[in-house]
């Protein structure tokens, strides 16, 4: 995968060569607006912009190794203190992972047929079992058990790399060197074993004939995909597996320990469900323990919203203690990026590669010292020991084991590692049972998403509708949460807003002016500005923010030849004599501001953290222009600038109305469904994912929090980002609550246009001289 610099360097060369955030400069351009610098910055600002927020979360990313410490509270004093202390980190994140679903009582059945044997072979030690076990509703493990033949001395969840079978990972099967078949060293020393199917990294299954669609998506991505917007991850679910596996081990008093091992995939999935469960005794982590600041380069289903405000790799230790775990650095890189298939694409970049063994002892090291210093001797007991692996074909060294063996109180034999057994069935193929575990966990979100209604009506229960002025006030408390937790709130600015101008149109009726105004290091808004020609001294107009889709930028809204799905609508508007304000949104520059998500995620931000306070700090510089009436400020965008009018106004109410073109959705099914042909399950907008969205907001929610303003659709018949069935659906809520709950219908409406994907000017224009309360002159 292309590193980002070497994205960013493409993108800015690219812009430099093609001029697309360029304007054709007049004679005046060198005269900045009143109370403005001069803007002197020439390029692609568009490019430009995306660039500098790059820059902006690289510092957050690094700086959040110290800046978690703030979220940790520990008292060492005593071992119980500690656990109490912790408690509230533990909870966050199984909620950042979506470890958030009751499991189903503990049950293993054997797995076998007429001629599939449950038992599938046998060794000396021990004997091996196809089982699966209940972990969801609808949802299994699936895998082996490897049974000694004597009392158990400890069991084991052993989990291989995601494209590892349990068959390679006991030998049962080729592909794994006998050295590193570790499930069955556990055995061959008396270890009950459980050995999980993980979701492989191939795509295909990550289709639907029916529809005619299918992506290279991993199936490890194309979970992960639907399961982020409904609150849940991949590793969450897996991990769920992990967890439901020690609930059957633990099902009697005075069960032997509990440990977990877990190589590349399997290793971060282990380390996770360790954190989580205390029933957990002891890890052996391998291939996957090291820093996470880098975790935008990761394979997407990595992707966890708010882990890195709380929770590195080193920090993760803290919920381990006062419990031990040993670390085997051994080399791993899964595939390069997604699978490469003809006729299929979608899939997001990113590799798993792991950290080397001196960066897995830095790690390490911090969470060591604190508790070097405990009040309690068990905690200052507490041992992370990094082991190196001799290469790939070893990922767990005979150091590691050794620790591991002793974390669970058991000796290792000396001897070395015994034959293979033989797997008894006929021709046994894996793939069925993939698809079935595959099948089970797509199902499961799906089903998700279709309870996700009710859902919502639980979480708004406590919204309150007698009248506008009590509605709006009792939606505060879901605005901050949709700031926080969905959108991702950045601190208020707090540099000097900078603005700087210069003209770039000259028109009969109006002039255009670029604008620059500083929003953070690295971080600006942008603009154009178009000023009617018959403004008075003293005379205040509305103004109109138009907003620009995906790639676009403000002359795309203002200049005919450009991009005739804008219908030249900021020219015309000002035209009719209003204050005309087109911003320049991120979402520009393909893959390189998609990564911008990535960066963001693990930080509990997003791309409209940044676009959120680039329109605040816009609407504070418009307010103090002389003629702009700051209580008439309207917004209308379309397709991204439609996802924007939804977004921005819920939060920033200084904009008095807003239309949505082009856009207005079903929203969580256009996300999660696999049935519906223009899902982004199928497409390569891998950055359309808004952590547990569909239990909290859908566009009706969302504009529960523009109301009591005016709001209004813009819908062309033929729009390929929705049907009409979905778009009404979902329009009905929204007039549900302004005609019935509010008794406002008339701040409210829907239009519908034969045609595409479009802005179409017609009823969006008179609603906003209704609401605006302008007559063009």
């Amino acid at each position: 995968m292309p590193g980002i610099r070497t994205l960013l360097a493409f993108a800015l060369g690219c812009a430099a060569s093609i001029a697309l955030g360029s304007f054709p400069v007049p004679a005046t351009a060198n005269e900045p607006l009143p109370n403005t610098q001069a803007l002197t910055e020439e390029g692609d600002l568009a490019a430009k912009m995306v660039a500098g927020i790059h820059r902006y979360l690289d510092r957050e990313l690094a700086a959040s190794v110290e800046n978690r410490k703030a979220m940790w509270k520990v008292d060492a004093s005593s071992v119980e203190a500690y656990r109490r202390s912790v408690e509230p980190n533990r909870a966050r994140l199984r909620k950042y992972l979506g470890v958030v679903d009751p499991r189903l009582p503990a049950s293993v059945e054997y797995v076998g047929g007429p001629d599939q044997p449950a038992l599938v072979a046998e060794a000396a030690e021990y004997r091996v079992y196809a089982i699966r076990w209940a972990v969801l509703p609808g949802v299994d493990g699936e895998g082996l058990l490897l049974e000694p033949k004597g009392k158990a001395v400890a069991n084991v969840v052993a989990l291989p790399d995601a494209d590892w079978t349990p068959e390679m990972a006991v030998g049962l099967a080729p592909g794994v060197a006998p050295s590193a078949q570790f499930p069955r060293r556990l055995a061959e020393n008396g270890v009950r074993v459980i050995v999980p199917t993980l979701i492989d990294r191939k795509d295909d299954f990550s289709a639907n004939p029916r529809l005619n669609r299918a992506t290279n998506q991993p199936h490890r991505e194309f979970i992960h995909r639907m399961a982020f917007e409904m609150g849940r991850t991949l590793l969450g679910y897996e991990v769920q597996e992990v967890l439901a596996a020690v609930d059957w081990f633990c099902r009697d008093e005075g069960h032997p320990r509990t440990g977990v091992i877990g190589y590349g995939e399997g290793g971060l999935i282990a380390f996770y469900a360790a954190a989580l469960d205390e029933r957990i005794d002891a890890g052996l982590i391998s291939g996957s323990f090291g820093p996470r600041e880098q975790i935008a380069e990761e394979p997407i289903y990595h992707d966890v919203w708010g882990l890195l405000t709380e929770f590195g790799d080193g920090d993760v230790l803290r919920l381990i203690a006062p419990r031990s775990m040993v670390f085997a650095a051994a080399p791993f890189t899964a595939p390069a990026g997604p699978p490469a298939r003809s006729g299929r694409s979608g899939a997001a970049p990113g590799r798993s590669q792991a950290a080397s063994p001196e960066a897995a002892k830095n790690e390490a090291a911090t969470v060591l010292h604190e508790l070097a210093g405990a009040g309690d001797a068990a905690l200052r007991g507490v041992r992370f020991p990094v082991e190196a692996s001799a290469g790939a074909d070893e990922p767990v060294s005979e150091a590691a084991s050794a620790s591991f063996f002793q974390m669970l109180g058991i000796p290792a034999k000396p001897a070395a590692p015994g034959a293979p057994p033989v797997d008894s069935r006929k021709s046994f193929d894996p793939v069925p049972r993939q698809k079935r575990l595959f099948d089970q966990l797509v199902g499961f979100t799906q089903k998700l998403w279709r309870d996700s209604e009710t859902t919502r009506k639980a979480f708004w229960a406590r919204a309150d509708a007698p009248s506008p002025a009590s509605w709006e006030k009792s939606c505060e408390w879901y605005r901050d949460y949709f700031h926080t937790e969905v959108i991702g709130k950045l601190p208020e600015p707090t540099m000097p807003p900078n603005p700087r101008t210069r003209q770039v149109y000259d028109q009969a009726t109006w002039t255009g002016h670029e604008v620059m105004i500083d929003v953070y290091p690295d971080v600006f808004a942008s603009g154009v500005l178009l000023l009617p020609k018959d403004l008075k001294p003293g005379e205040k107009r509305p103004v109109i923010v138009t907003q620009h889709g995906l790639e676009g930028t403000p002359r795309h809204t203002i200049d005919a030849e450009k991009k005739p799905v804008y219908d030249e609508f900021s020219r015309k508007l000002v035209e009719q004599g209003y204050i005309v304000y087109a911003p320049q949104n991120p979402y520009y520059g393909d893959t390189v501001f998609r990564q911008l998500q990535r960066k963001g995620h693990p930080l509990k931000l997003a791309i409209f953290s940044f676009v959120i306070r680039q329109h605040q700090r816009t609407l504070d510089w418009l307010e103090t222009l002389p003629n702009v009436d700051p209580g008439r400020i309207a917004f209308y965008g379309l397709s991204y600038g439609g996802k924007t009018a939804v977004r921005v106004p819920a939060v920033e109410k200084r904009y008095c109305l807003s239309i949505c073109s082009g856009d207005f959705n079903e929203w969580i099914g256009k996300n999660v469904s696999v049935d519906l042909d223009r899902s982004y399950m199928w497409t390569r907008e891998y950055d359309m994912g808004e952590f547990d969205m569909g239990n909290t907001f859908n566009y009706a929610e969302m504009v529960n929090l523009i109301a009591p303003r005016p709001f209004m659709v813009e819908r062309g018949h033929d729009d390929g980002v929705g049907t009409d069935e979905m778009i009404s659906y979902e329009y009905a809520k929204v007039r549900y609550l302004y005609a019935n709950r509010l008794k406002i219908p008339d701040r409210t409406e829907i239009e519908y246009q034969p045609g595409g994907h479009r802005i179409y000017g017609k009823g969006t224009f008179d609603f906003l001289r209704r609401h605006l309360g302008w007559t063009s002159k």
